[in-house]
Protein backbone atom coordinates (compact mmCIF):
# COMPACT_ATOMS: atom_id res chain seq x y z
CA UNK A 1 0.00 0.00 0.00
CA UNK A 2 1.61 3.06 -1.22
CA UNK A 3 1.01 6.29 0.55
CA UNK A 4 2.61 10.02 -0.76
CA UNK A 5 1.17 13.06 -1.23
CA UNK A 6 -2.26 14.58 0.06
CA UNK A 7 -4.35 11.19 -0.39
CA UNK A 8 -4.12 7.80 -0.73
CA UNK A 9 -5.27 4.96 -3.71
CA UNK A 10 -4.57 1.01 -3.49
CA UNK A 11 -4.08 1.25 -7.69
CA UNK A 12 -4.10 3.54 -10.27
CA UNK A 13 -5.65 5.18 -13.06
CA UNK A 14 -6.30 2.49 -15.96
CA UNK A 15 -7.08 3.35 -19.65
CA UNK A 16 -9.41 0.74 -21.30
CA UNK A 17 -10.67 0.22 -24.59
CA UNK A 18 -14.15 1.36 -23.56
CA UNK A 19 -13.65 3.71 -20.11
CA UNK A 20 -11.63 5.55 -18.19
CA UNK A 21 -11.19 4.06 -14.90
CA UNK A 22 -10.41 6.23 -11.88
CA UNK A 23 -9.68 6.05 -8.09
CA UNK A 24 -10.73 7.74 -4.99
CA UNK A 25 -9.47 7.54 -1.82
CA UNK A 26 -9.03 8.72 1.91
CA UNK A 27 -7.14 6.54 4.33
CA UNK A 28 -6.40 3.91 1.39
CA UNK A 29 -9.80 4.04 0.01
CA UNK A 30 -9.96 2.85 -3.77
CA UNK A 31 -13.24 4.03 -5.79
CA UNK A 32 -13.70 4.55 -9.25
CA UNK A 33 -15.66 6.68 -12.01
CA UNK A 34 -15.96 5.39 -15.14
CA UNK A 35 -15.89 8.44 -17.56
CA UNK A 36 -17.41 7.89 -21.22
CA UNK A 37 -14.78 10.04 -23.26
CA UNK A 38 -11.41 8.59 -23.92
CA UNK A 39 -7.96 10.12 -24.97
CA UNK A 40 -8.51 8.44 -28.46
CA UNK A 41 -11.56 10.65 -29.53
CA UNK A 42 -10.00 13.34 -28.97
CA UNK A 43 -8.86 13.56 -32.66
CA UNK A 44 -9.25 17.89 -33.02
CA UNK A 45 -6.19 20.24 -32.87
CA UNK A 46 -7.36 22.09 -30.25
CA UNK A 47 -8.89 19.22 -27.91
CA UNK A 48 -6.05 17.69 -25.40
CA UNK A 49 -5.97 15.02 -23.07
CA UNK A 50 -3.45 15.68 -20.01
CA UNK A 51 -2.42 13.74 -17.08
CA UNK A 52 -0.48 13.80 -14.94
CA UNK A 53 0.67 12.78 -11.05
CA UNK A 54 -0.85 14.78 -8.37
CA UNK A 55 -1.52 14.30 -4.66
CA UNK A 56 -0.68 10.23 -4.03
CA UNK A 57 -2.89 9.70 -7.92
CA UNK A 58 -3.19 11.18 -10.82
CA UNK A 59 -5.12 13.76 -13.01
CA UNK A 60 -6.65 13.11 -16.49
CA UNK A 61 -8.23 16.21 -18.08
CA UNK A 62 -9.78 16.24 -21.53
CA UNK A 63 -9.89 20.20 -22.65
CA UNK A 64 -11.90 21.03 -25.87
CA UNK A 65 -12.12 23.67 -28.14
CA UNK A 66 -8.95 25.62 -26.84
CA UNK A 67 -8.90 28.97 -27.69
CA UNK A 68 -5.84 29.85 -30.21
CA UNK A 69 -2.91 31.66 -28.49
CA UNK A 70 -2.72 28.92 -25.40
CA UNK A 71 -0.15 26.43 -26.42
CA UNK A 72 -0.41 23.29 -24.79
CA UNK A 73 2.84 22.61 -22.78
CA UNK A 74 1.96 26.03 -21.04
CA UNK A 75 -1.36 24.93 -20.23
CA UNK A 76 -0.20 21.64 -18.63
CA UNK A 77 2.36 23.43 -17.15
CA UNK A 78 0.11 25.72 -15.11
CA UNK A 79 -2.49 22.81 -13.85
CA UNK A 80 0.93 21.21 -12.43
CA UNK A 81 1.65 24.48 -10.64
CA UNK A 82 -1.94 24.58 -9.49
CA UNK A 83 -2.03 21.61 -8.37
CA UNK A 84 1.23 22.09 -6.18
CA UNK A 85 0.07 24.82 -4.96
CA UNK A 86 -2.78 22.54 -3.24
CA UNK A 87 -0.43 19.95 -2.38
CA UNK A 88 1.88 22.54 -0.54
CA UNK A 89 -1.05 23.84 1.23
CA UNK A 90 -2.81 20.47 2.38
CA UNK A 91 -0.73 17.76 2.39
CA UNK A 92 -0.14 16.03 5.48
CA UNK A 93 3.22 14.43 4.01
CA UNK A 94 5.39 17.53 3.17
CA UNK A 95 6.42 18.58 6.46
CA UNK A 96 6.81 22.41 5.97
CA UNK A 97 3.31 22.23 4.04
CA UNK A 98 0.88 25.44 5.48
CA UNK A 99 -1.92 22.21 6.96
CA UNK A 100 1.17 20.68 8.90
CA UNK A 101 2.75 23.86 10.14
CA UNK A 102 -0.92 24.19 12.00
CA UNK A 103 -1.06 20.67 13.02
CA UNK A 104 2.28 21.16 14.54
CA UNK A 105 0.94 24.33 16.69
CA UNK A 106 0.37 24.46 20.30
CA UNK A 107 -2.98 24.28 21.61
CA UNK A 108 -4.38 27.63 21.71
CA UNK A 109 -2.28 29.09 19.40
CA UNK A 110 -3.47 31.20 16.82
CA UNK A 111 -2.28 30.40 13.09
CA UNK A 112 -2.89 32.73 10.05
CA UNK A 113 -3.94 30.46 6.95
CA UNK A 114 -4.83 31.23 3.14
CA UNK A 115 -7.92 31.29 1.81
CA UNK A 116 -7.65 28.23 0.45
CA UNK A 117 -7.31 26.33 3.30
CA UNK A 118 -9.16 28.00 5.15
CA UNK A 119 -12.44 28.01 2.60
CA UNK A 120 -11.65 23.94 2.44
CA UNK A 121 -11.69 23.73 6.24
CA UNK A 122 -14.90 26.18 6.68
CA UNK A 123 -16.53 23.73 4.06
CA UNK A 124 -15.32 20.13 6.13
CA UNK A 125 -16.62 22.21 9.64
CA UNK A 126 -19.79 22.98 7.84
CA UNK A 127 -20.44 19.30 6.75
CA UNK A 128 -19.17 18.01 10.10
CA UNK A 129 -21.89 19.75 11.64
CA UNK A 130 -24.58 18.89 8.89
CA UNK A 131 -23.72 14.72 9.40
CA UNK A 132 -24.30 15.09 12.45
CA UNK A 133 -20.31 14.43 13.54
CA UNK A 134 -19.74 11.47 10.82
CA UNK A 135 -17.34 13.95 8.66
CA UNK A 136 -14.37 14.84 10.70
CA UNK A 137 -11.26 15.89 9.69
CA UNK A 138 -9.66 15.02 12.55
CA UNK A 139 -10.23 11.03 12.83
CA UNK A 140 -6.53 10.25 11.35
CA UNK A 141 -5.31 8.61 14.42
CA UNK A 142 -8.25 6.25 14.55
CA UNK A 143 -8.13 5.06 10.97
CA UNK A 144 -4.70 4.41 11.69
CA UNK A 145 -5.37 2.46 15.11
CA UNK A 146 -7.38 0.21 12.91
CA UNK A 147 -4.98 -0.43 10.21
CA UNK A 148 -5.59 1.48 7.58
CA UNK A 149 -2.82 3.88 7.88
CA UNK A 150 0.83 3.81 7.12
CA UNK A 151 0.97 1.17 9.67
CA UNK A 152 0.29 -2.48 9.29
CA UNK A 153 -2.73 -4.40 10.10
CA UNK A 154 -2.99 -4.97 13.20
CA UNK A 155 -2.61 -8.65 14.95
CA UNK A 156 -5.97 -7.93 17.18
CA UNK A 157 -8.66 -5.06 16.60
CA UNK A 158 -8.16 -2.56 19.07
CA UNK A 159 -9.70 -2.42 22.16
CA UNK A 160 -12.77 -0.21 24.02
CA UNK A 161 -9.89 1.63 26.14
CA UNK A 162 -7.45 2.42 22.89
CA UNK A 163 -10.90 3.71 20.94
CA UNK A 164 -12.11 5.90 24.14
CA UNK A 165 -8.51 7.13 24.71
CA UNK A 166 -8.07 8.54 20.93
CA UNK A 167 -12.28 9.87 21.02
CA UNK A 168 -11.02 11.98 24.51
CA UNK A 169 -8.72 13.89 22.10
CA UNK A 170 -10.17 14.19 18.38
CA UNK A 171 -12.79 16.00 17.36
CA UNK A 172 -13.24 18.97 14.62
CA UNK A 173 -15.07 20.76 17.83
CA UNK A 174 -12.20 21.18 18.71
CA UNK A 175 -11.36 23.75 15.48
CA UNK A 176 -12.30 27.27 15.71
CA UNK A 177 -11.65 29.27 12.60
CA UNK A 178 -12.40 32.78 12.39
CA UNK A 179 -11.80 34.37 9.17
CA UNK A 180 -8.34 33.51 8.40
CA UNK A 181 -7.05 32.77 11.82
CA UNK A 182 -7.30 28.69 12.85
CA UNK A 183 -6.47 27.64 16.45
CA UNK A 184 -7.38 24.17 18.16
CA UNK A 185 -8.49 23.44 21.91
CA UNK A 186 -7.20 20.07 22.19
CA UNK A 187 -3.68 18.72 20.42
CA UNK A 188 -5.90 17.26 17.13
CA UNK A 189 -4.27 17.22 14.00
CA UNK A 190 -6.05 17.77 10.40
CA UNK A 191 -6.21 15.66 7.43
CA UNK A 192 -7.84 16.78 4.28
CA UNK A 193 -7.78 13.60 2.23
CA UNK A 194 -11.84 13.66 2.54
CA UNK A 195 -11.98 17.37 0.76
CA UNK A 196 -8.82 18.27 -0.84
CA UNK A 197 -8.79 16.45 -4.24
CA UNK A 198 -12.17 17.58 -4.89
CA UNK A 199 -10.77 21.30 -4.34
CA UNK A 200 -8.05 20.32 -6.47
CA UNK A 201 -10.46 19.64 -8.86
CA UNK A 202 -12.33 22.61 -8.44
CA UNK A 203 -8.67 24.96 -8.46
CA UNK A 204 -7.95 23.53 -11.99
CA UNK A 205 -11.78 24.17 -12.96
CA UNK A 206 -11.35 27.79 -12.08
CA UNK A 207 -7.78 28.09 -13.91
CA UNK A 208 -9.58 26.63 -17.47
CA UNK A 209 -12.40 28.88 -17.11
CA UNK A 210 -9.94 31.79 -16.52
CA UNK A 211 -8.04 30.90 -19.84
CA UNK A 212 -11.50 31.00 -21.86
CA UNK A 213 -11.61 27.25 -21.99
CA UNK A 214 -15.57 26.28 -21.34
CA UNK A 215 -15.26 22.57 -22.45
CA UNK A 216 -13.58 20.14 -19.92
CA UNK A 217 -13.60 17.58 -17.67
CA UNK A 218 -11.26 17.58 -14.86
CA UNK A 219 -10.77 14.73 -12.63
CA UNK A 220 -8.24 13.90 -9.66
CA UNK A 221 -8.52 10.70 -8.32
CA UNK A 222 -12.02 9.82 -9.46
CA UNK A 223 -13.36 12.74 -8.36
CA UNK A 224 -14.68 15.18 -11.59
CA UNK A 225 -16.02 18.29 -12.92
CA UNK A 226 -16.99 19.24 -16.34
CA UNK A 227 -18.38 22.26 -18.25
CA UNK A 228 -19.73 22.53 -21.88
CA UNK A 229 -19.39 19.32 -24.18
CA UNK A 230 -17.37 16.68 -25.01
CA UNK A 231 -14.87 15.94 -27.93
CA UNK A 232 -18.05 14.96 -29.81
CA UNK A 233 -20.11 17.97 -29.19
CA UNK A 234 -22.22 16.15 -26.64
CA UNK A 235 -22.96 16.81 -23.04
CA UNK A 236 -20.22 15.22 -20.62
CA UNK A 237 -21.42 11.66 -19.67
CA UNK A 238 -20.22 9.53 -16.18
CA UNK A 239 -20.59 5.81 -15.86
CA UNK A 240 -20.82 4.85 -11.65
CA UNK A 241 -19.01 1.64 -11.28
CA UNK A 242 -20.59 -1.16 -9.44
CA UNK A 243 -19.21 -2.14 -6.06
CA UNK A 244 -18.16 -5.76 -7.27
CA UNK A 245 -14.65 -7.18 -8.37
CA UNK A 246 -14.16 -6.03 -12.45
CA UNK A 247 -14.63 -2.58 -14.02
CA UNK A 248 -18.82 -2.54 -14.71
CA UNK A 249 -20.54 0.36 -15.37
CA UNK A 250 -23.91 0.35 -12.78
CA UNK A 251 -25.26 3.84 -13.70
CA UNK A 252 -24.69 6.18 -16.39
CA UNK A 253 -25.30 9.76 -16.12
CA UNK A 254 -25.18 13.16 -17.96
CA UNK A 255 -23.29 15.59 -16.00
CA UNK A 256 -22.35 18.38 -17.99
CA UNK A 257 -21.94 22.04 -15.77
CA UNK A 258 -21.50 19.61 -12.47
CA UNK A 259 -19.26 17.92 -9.63
CA UNK A 260 -19.10 14.14 -9.35
CA UNK A 261 -17.80 12.47 -5.93
CA UNK A 262 -18.23 8.56 -4.88
CA UNK A 263 -17.04 6.88 -2.19
CA UNK A 264 -17.49 3.20 -0.97
CA UNK A 265 -15.67 0.71 1.13
CA UNK A 266 -16.48 -2.16 -0.57
CA UNK A 267 -12.14 -2.95 -1.50
CA UNK A 268 -10.40 -2.26 1.26
CA UNK A 269 -11.00 -4.17 4.47
CA UNK A 270 -9.41 -6.87 6.74
CA UNK A 271 -10.70 -10.02 8.32
CA UNK A 272 -10.18 -10.82 11.86
CA UNK A 273 -11.63 -14.25 13.76
CA UNK A 274 -13.79 -14.22 10.81
CA UNK A 275 -15.03 -11.08 11.41
CA UNK A 276 -14.92 -8.09 8.47
CA UNK A 277 -13.47 -4.73 9.43
CA UNK A 278 -14.09 -2.47 6.48
CA UNK A 279 -11.70 0.86 6.50
CA UNK A 280 -15.01 3.35 6.45
CA UNK A 281 -14.30 4.87 10.26
CA UNK A 282 -17.10 6.48 11.65
CA UNK A 283 -15.80 9.15 14.10
CA UNK A 284 -19.09 9.12 16.57
CA UNK A 285 -18.28 5.26 17.32
CA UNK A 286 -14.96 4.84 16.84
CA UNK A 287 -15.21 1.72 15.20
CA UNK A 288 -15.59 0.65 11.23
CA UNK A 289 -19.16 1.37 9.83
CA UNK A 290 -21.59 -2.09 10.05
CA UNK A 291 -24.31 -1.10 7.95
CA UNK A 292 -24.63 -2.41 4.03
CA UNK A 293 -24.29 0.53 2.19
CA UNK A 294 -21.66 -0.07 -0.61
CA UNK A 295 -21.30 3.09 -2.26
CA UNK A 296 -22.41 7.01 -2.51
CA UNK A 297 -22.37 8.83 -5.68
CA UNK A 298 -23.01 12.77 -4.76
CA UNK A 299 -23.18 15.35 -7.52
CA UNK A 300 -22.73 18.87 -6.77
CA UNK A 301 -21.85 22.21 -8.30
CA UNK A 302 -18.56 22.33 -6.66
CA UNK A 303 -16.44 19.02 -5.96
CA UNK A 304 -15.60 19.96 -3.01
CA UNK A 305 -18.79 19.74 -1.49
CA UNK A 306 -19.61 16.34 -3.46
CA UNK A 307 -16.10 15.18 -2.10
CA UNK A 308 -16.75 15.96 1.61
CA UNK A 309 -20.66 14.68 1.09
CA UNK A 310 -19.98 11.66 -0.55
CA UNK A 311 -17.28 10.65 2.50
CA UNK A 312 -19.90 11.76 5.36
CA UNK A 313 -23.00 10.44 4.15
CA UNK A 314 -20.90 6.63 3.22
CA UNK A 315 -20.32 6.49 7.11
CA UNK A 316 -24.19 7.43 8.18
CA UNK A 317 -25.68 4.83 6.45
CA UNK A 318 -28.11 4.66 3.69
CA UNK A 319 -31.27 5.42 5.60
CA UNK A 320 -29.35 8.62 7.70
CA UNK A 321 -27.56 9.52 4.44
CA UNK A 322 -31.32 9.46 2.44
CA UNK A 323 -32.92 11.33 5.06
CA UNK A 324 -30.24 14.25 4.99
CA UNK A 325 -30.16 14.34 1.18
CA UNK A 326 -33.81 15.02 0.79
CA UNK A 327 -33.41 17.48 4.08
CA UNK A 328 -31.07 19.86 2.07
CA UNK A 329 -31.88 18.91 -1.81
CA UNK A 330 -28.90 17.06 -2.17
CA UNK A 331 -28.18 14.68 -5.59
CA UNK A 332 -26.88 11.16 -4.18
CA UNK A 333 -26.97 7.53 -5.54
CA UNK A 334 -26.56 4.77 -3.22
CA UNK A 335 -25.61 1.16 -3.71
CA UNK A 336 -26.73 -0.85 -0.84
CA UNK A 337 -25.71 -4.41 -0.66
CA UNK A 338 -28.98 -6.92 -1.19
CA UNK A 339 -29.00 -10.90 -0.84
CA UNK A 340 -29.07 -10.88 -5.15
CA UNK A 341 -26.84 -7.79 -6.11
CA UNK A 342 -27.28 -4.06 -4.87
CA UNK A 343 -30.10 -2.25 -4.34
CA UNK A 344 -30.11 1.08 -5.91
CA UNK A 345 -31.72 4.27 -3.56
CA UNK A 346 -31.42 7.86 -4.40
CA UNK A 347 -32.78 11.13 -3.46
CA UNK A 348 -35.07 13.20 -5.17
CA UNK A 349 -32.98 15.83 -6.37
CA UNK A 350 -31.23 12.84 -8.21
CA UNK A 351 -34.00 12.18 -10.51
CA UNK A 352 -33.60 14.27 -13.09
CA UNK A 353 -30.25 12.49 -13.93
CA UNK A 354 -31.66 8.83 -14.22
CA UNK A 355 -34.39 10.64 -16.29
CA UNK A 356 -31.77 11.93 -18.48
CA UNK A 357 -31.07 8.36 -19.69
CA UNK A 358 -34.17 7.52 -20.03
CA UNK A 359 -35.12 5.32 -17.34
Amino acid sequence: MHRSGITTTKTGPQLSALFLFVNKGIASIALALLALVLASCVDSSRDWKLTGPTMGTSYHITVVQVPAGIEKAILQSAIDAELEAVNQEMSTYIPDSELMRFNGAAVGEAVEVSEHLADVIARALSIHQRSHGAFDVTVGPLVNLWGFGPKPEPQAVPDDAQIAQLQQVLGSDALTLEGLTLSKSRPVAIDLSAIAKGHGVDRVARLLESKGIDNYLVEVGGELRTAGVNPQGNPWRIGIERPTAGQVVQKPIQVSGKAVATSGDYRNYYERDGKRYAHTIDPRSGRPVEHKLASVTVIADNCAEADGLATALNVMGADAALKLAEEEGLAVFLLVKADDGFEERYSAAFRPYLESQGR
